[in-house]
């Protein structure tokens, strides 16, 4: 008889004092080890793709200056809005726009205040398009 030949026929042994593991925690003892724990998100981390914030010129701001004070104009016009966030981990940010009426122009604070309750800041506007737009004439606009 080799070693251990007399206990392959003996009936599996389940004790009466303990209760058995679950096959979940019983697995969990086999699965690998993650020894570098948030590598993987810093992986991701570094690979997410941001944008860099347009400059806009003199003559872009200006535009954008009258659109704003003809919205003001017109309270409750539906516009759509592109304006730029910061990133809150890395250096860049990403485009929103977003249409909807104007709620209100803080020009003391520098806000636009959009009717779902987002706030732009006046210096990351990008874009303001809509239809009380149509009949703007930048040339007519011009300041004395």
């Amino acid at each position: 008889m080799r070693g251990y030949d007399d206990l392959i026929d003996r009936p599996h042994h389940v004790s009466r004092k303990r209760p058995q593991m679950p096959l979940y925690d019983r697995a969990a003892q086999f699965a690998p080890f993650a020894a570098l724990t948030g590598y993987d998100e810093a992986i991701a981390e570094t690979g997410r793709l941001t944008d860099d914030a347009l400059q806009l010129d003199e003559s872009e701001i200006q535009m954008l200056d009258r659109k704003l004070r003809l919205l003001a104009s017109r309270p409750q016009e539906p516009v759509s809005v592109t304006w730029f966030v910061p990133d809150a981990y890395k250096q860049g940010g990403r485009y929103v726009t977003r249409t909807a009426a104007v709620r209100k122009l803080d020009t003391q604070a520098g806000m636009l205040l959009l009717d779902d309750g987002t706030p732009v800041p006046f210096d990351a506007l990008i874009a303001l398009e809509g239809a009380c737009f149509s009949d703007f004439d930048p040339v007519d606009e011009e300041e004395p």
